[in-house]
């Protein structure tokens, strides 16, 4: 045998001793066909520390094992990412699949479904591209992520994972209620779906909705931003509607997800038992002792914020009426917020509040949870192993760890002394297919 020969045969042996000791049962014969990721710095998604020269080994859909060292075997195919930063695909916990971040008050006089799937569609490609390989669709008709998650399943276009709440679930006059500010005698259709007084009212509509697909449910407690003529800091849910919502919804096996502003909105959403609360603007430190005796995740949803108050300042005719007066009053507590509710120790999960078609990559959430106080590790954990706890409960996405999803993406830098490296994703694997290689999307 030649020294060249010997010297595979070796790292092969040694590659097979490794993944035998680790999964016993399994013959080392079965990784034949698998794929092994050369990481040059992994950071897993998980709280420990980012380790050096690491092998990913990819079996199907899902990573078999994580070893240290670039391990090789026999017919694998070997990704070299040597000269990368691994990472866990990104997962956005507050997203709107069919939004272009558009606000003009006369869109929803004109467009219709049709026009919000088309922009999904745009979307779920655009997500893959800036390495969110799931996101969870706060947002978006009755026919859209249900349509999309099809498509996507059977490969017909590229996009992430998605759990879709569909249309969000309010009341008569809510932030949810598309007839604010219209003409009374002008028909909202839509509103069926999405508007509901009394509990019976919104246990019907939870009940509707998963039957329709959804797998997630997002309630309006508190009235909004961008929407016309509602109070963000009013509670336009009563609690035993909240109370309906949260049980009928967890029974069926779906989160609850609250858009809340307000404080007496978020403490009463919080002890109605909801799974987050999405921005929390005026949470207070009893707010946050709560969240953290309960559970709750906040998702901050700073990037959002920051185009919304930018329109505001720069174009605030473009803007429905009175909402450039409520950004300039809402967003700049809402990210001071952040920086309290991070102090306090309550749990932070990582969401846009942005379709991925927007002027803005999605990414710069990061760059913005590190602005209001959070360190790099941290907003990344926001985006992976936290997100991936309040999404699907953390066994499945997240992080790089054997039974996971092979769900990764690639970055060049070090994200822990430059968060902004993560606007630029070199590289996506989405369930062991990579979608994107040396910077260039392959389908």
């Amino acid at each position: 045998m030649t020294l060249r020969r010997l010297r595979s045969h070796n790292r092969a042996t040694a590659f097979i001793a490794a993944i035998s000791l680790m999964y016993p049962l399994m013959a080392a014969a079965a990784y034949a066909r698998d794929t092994v990721i050369h990481a040059g710095v992994l950071i897993d998604g998980t709280e420990g520390p980012p380790r050096k020269e690491m092998s990913v080994i990819i079996r199907g859909d899902r990573i078999a094992a994580v070893v240290a060292g670039y391990m090789t075997a026999t017919d694998a195919e070997v990704i070299d990412l040597r000269n990368q930063t691994v990472l866990p695909g990104f997962i956005d916990s507050h997203d709107h699949i069919s939004s272009t971040g558009e606000r003009q008050p006369i869109n929803r006089f004109v467009l219709t479904e049709g026009d919000a799937i088309v922009n999904a569609v745009i979307n779920a490609r655009i997500e893959i591209e800036t390495g969110f390989t799931s996101v969870r669709d706060l947002g978006s008709g009755p026919l859209t992520a249900p349509a999309l998650i099809r498509g996507i399943a059977a490969g017909k276009i590229v996009g992430p994972r998605i759990w879709s709440s569909m249309q969000p679930i309010g009341p008569t006059g809510g932030h949810s209620d598309p007839a604010n500010g219209a003409r009374p005698d002008i028909s909202f259709d839509g509103r069926a779906g999405t508007v509901a007084d009394g509990p019976d009212a919104v246990v019907a509509l939870v009940r509707a909705h998963h039957r329709n697909g959804a797998n997630v449910i997002k309630i309006y407690p508190s009235g909004g931003v961008t929407s016309i003529g509602d109070d963000p800091q009013a509670m336009t849910m009563s609690p035993p509607e909240m109370q309906a919502a949260v049980d009928a919804a967890h029974a069926l096996g779906m989160k609850v997800a609250a858009h809340a502003h307000g404080t007496n909105a978020i403490e009463a959403a919080v002890i109605a038992g909801v799974d987050s609360v999405e921005h929390g603007t005026y949470a207070t430190a009893g707010t946050y002792s709560l969240m953290k005796k309960h559970g709750t995740f906040l998702v901050p949803t700073l990037l959002v914020g920051d185009v919304v108050l930018r329109q505001a300042t720069d174009a605030p005719a473009s803007l429905p009426p009175g909402v450039a007066e409520k950004a300039k009053a809402v967003v700049p507590v809402m990210t001071r917020n952040v920086t309290t509710a991070y102090a306090a120790g309550v749990k932070i999960a990582l969401g846009s509040d942005q379709g991925a078609s927007g002027k803005r990559n999605k990414a710069e959430e990061f760059a913005l949870m590190v602005a209001a106080g959070m360190t790099p590790r941290d907003a990344i954990l926001a985006s992976t192993i936290n997100a991936a706890e309040l999404v699907d409960g953390g066994e499945n996405i997240g992080s790089i760890q054997a039974g996971r999803f092979a769900d990764i993406v690639a970055v060049s830098g070090n994200p822990l002394q430059d968060i902004r490296v993560l606007q630029s994703v070199n590289f996506v694997m989405k369930g062991g297919e990579v979608l994107k290689s040396g910077g260039r999307m392959l389908r």
